[in-house]
């Protein structure tokens, strides 16, 4: 546990509950922007990788998305920043959730 109290799996266990399967594109992009320590590489690829949005989210399959997100959410955990990630997701509207079944 870190010092505000947020661990992984409790926040993982949130982002999952009623059938939720990612935040919706526009969510998990800022989601995205608020990681510390991104990098893009020469080759273009970026660490950790993109999220699956914009043409990658109708090219992707559902669990394909839960991956990248729960990796986007383990980078957070290494870079300490587990508890300002899960505020944000908490706060999120159950509408700014993509759930399995809509895709």
């Amino acid at each position: 546990m870190n010092a505000e109290g947020e661990i992984f799996d409790p926040l993982w266990d949130y982002c999952t509950a009623n059938n939720r399967l990612v935040p919706m594109p526009p969510q998990w992009n800022e989601l995205y922007g608020m990681l510390k320590h991104t990098r893009q590489f020469p080759s273009g690829g970026w660490e950790p990788p993109l999220p699956l949005i914009l043409a990658a989210w109708h090219h992707s399959m559902p669990i394909e998305k839960q991956l990248r997100f729960q990796d986007h959410l383990r980078w957070a955990e290494a870079q300490n920043q587990l508890p300002e990630i899960a505020t944000f997701l908490r706060s999120l509207p159950e509408d700014q959730w993509c759930h399995f079944g809509q895709i």
